[in-house]
């Protein structure tokens, strides 16, 4: 019932208000801006602005990438599942007026460059799990933690032109404000090569399983029938620099952050990646990274 609820609002203030009852706090004036160029990091207010998350998506995944389209969603040019109705989506908007990314109103002229979906354990709960638990086993993590409050991060993406220091760190930003505002401790989700055969990738994934792996209390293995044994080349055959240079961005910033892998890589055929999954605590985040990413308050 809470859940037909949710999906039916789209005013900011009702939804404002009843997910204060589920303990999510959602500010939905501007996060952050840069200095340097027009860009602003903020949630999405409403179902047009996450419709534009979505045409984003598509335009990264499916037209840049190596994602298979359905019928569908080659039809609506939408990358969208049933996650995005119970997720808050970050955006980073530029005010240039110039024509790129996707169009987040006509009045303004605003575009959508960047995004990231963030599904909060609470709300996880009514819409019946993780999107990341059909690829991994979550159920014994969640349990061993069930005094922490848990966010999925997923979808993160950023328009080609775009895609430069300044602007994922204002996406983060963005993030690690929505984090302290709602006092997250755990922060999960996967992490995508983009490659179909994991032998290509066998530098990367041996140095993950090898230096990386998550300890006992945080560890989560793949599913079954979808594990990928990471474990390819031995510890000391490996050339660290060269593994660590063929890593995607992301992954690399999550393992700055202080972050685990989980054990097994998992084969998505439909986005034609190779998914490793996260776990980072926040405790182990470096408070060098904490200053780098917090808001200043005026």
């Amino acid at each position: 019932m809470i859940k037909k609820y949710i999906l039916k609002i789209i005013g900011p203030k009702q939804l404002k208000l009843k997910l204060r009852t589920l303990g999510i706090i959602l500010k939905l004036e501007p996060i952050v801006r840069s200095d340097n160029v027009k860009l602003e990091a903020r949630l999405a207010k409403t179902k047009g602005e996450i419709k534009s998350a979505q045409q984003l998506r598509f335009k990264v995944f499916y037209k840049e990438l190596s994602a298979h389209p359905n019928i569908l969603t080659r039809f609506t040019r939408k990358d969208k599942d049933t996650f995005d109705k119970l997720c808050h989506h970050m955006l980073v908007i530029d005010h240039a007026k110039i024509k790129k990314g996707v169009l987040l109103t006509r009045q303004k002229k605003e575009n959508v460059v960047g995004t990231y979906r963030l599904l909060p354990q609470r709300i996880n709960k009514i819409g019946g799990g993780f999107y990341s638990q059909d690829e991994y086993s979550l159920e014994a993590l969640l349990r061993r933690h069930s005094e922490k409050k848990f966010l999925e991060l997923g979808r993160s993406c950023v328009l080609k032109d775009y895609r430069r220091k300044s602007t994922i760190e204002l996406l983060w930003q963005g993030v690690w404000k929505y984090i302290k505002d709602n006092n997250f401790d755990v922060m999960i989700g996967c992490a995508s090569f983009q490659a179909k055969n994991p032998k290509d990738i066998e530098l990367p994934l041996s140095f993950l399983y090898h230096n990386c792996l998550a300890p006992r209390e945080w560890l989560v293995k793949a599913q079954p029938s979808r594990y990928v044994n990471m474990n390819m080349i031995p510890k000391d055959k490996i050339d660290t620099k060269e593994a660590f240079r063929l890593m995607p961005p992301l992954l690399k910033g999550y393992l700055r952050l202080g972050a685990y892998v989980g054990d097994g890589a998992v084969i998505d055929k439909q986005f034609g990646t190779i998914d490793v999954f996260i776990i980072m605590p926040k405790k182990n985040i470096e408070q060098r990274f904490i200053d780098k990413f917090s808001i200043k308050e005026s």
